[in-house]
């Protein structure tokens, strides 16, 4: 568009909000079980086409800001396909990092992502023991590389990680985060706790939306 010598530059952005190379936070409406959305609405009263009507990311556009730390499980190499992270995983990492996941925190798990990450292959990722892990803590927060372990272990059902933490706990999700650098600089600071700020868009309707993470040392 130009008028008079001036001249505006204008685009449109659509985005895929649940791609796995798209960091993004997830509406609780953006799971249900037994056909009800957190804390037990149904889900056709919920999710419509117009958007969802109840718990959008609209719900954290005011931001979260708390106390963030680092589990970083990935400090040589990927972990491999299919492996399922547990709770003495996540208390070794303490140990090994010289933190301490306490209430109220945002825990970031880093198990290493390859360069193009492709849905539906087998992935490292987060088992209901770990979550059960989280729950105990009171985590506050999770944000990772990695979703559920897949395929999935027995009994854990499809979905630990979004099904028992998003649509049963109500714990915020944090999708495909990028936690590359920021593993580098707590390796250097050899510090692994920050703040952690996070703030969606006030869209209504949304089942997800794209953030950016943002640690202050």
């Amino acid at each position: 568009m130009s008028h008079t010598g001036v001249s505006v530059a204008a685009d449109l952005m659509l985005v895929q909000n649940h791609h796995v190379k798209s960091t993004h936070i997830d509406a609780l409406a953006h799971w249900s079980s037994d056909d009800e959305v957190y804390p037990g609405r149904p889900r056709d009263q919920v999710v419509t086409a117009g958007g969802v009507t109840f718990a959008s990311t609209a719900a954290f556009a005011a931001g979260i800001v708390t106390r963030g730390v680092l589990l970083d499980l990935a400090v040589e190499e990927p972990l491999p396909s299919g492996y399922a992270v547990t709770s003495r995983d996540l208390e070794e990492a303490e140990k090994r990092q010289g933190v301490e996941v306490r209430s109220g925190d945002a825990l970031a798990i880093r198990l290493g992502r390859p360069a193009t990450p492709v849905h539906g292959t087998p992935t490292p990722g987060i088992s209901l023991d770990a979550v059960r892990w989280m729950h105990h803590r009171e985590v506050s927060v999770h944000t990772g590389d990695r979703g559920d372990a897949f395929p999935p272990l027995d009994p854990d059902g499809p979905s630990p990680l979004h099904g028992v933490a998003l649509g049963r706990m109500a714990m915020p999700l944090i999708d495909a985060s990028q936690l590359d650098d920021l593993a580098a600089l707590c390796a250097e600071l050899e510090r692994y706790s920050f703040l952690l700020i996070v703030a969606p868009p006030r869209v209504h309707g949304m089942t997800g939306s794209p953030v950016n993470l943002i640690a202050v040392f």
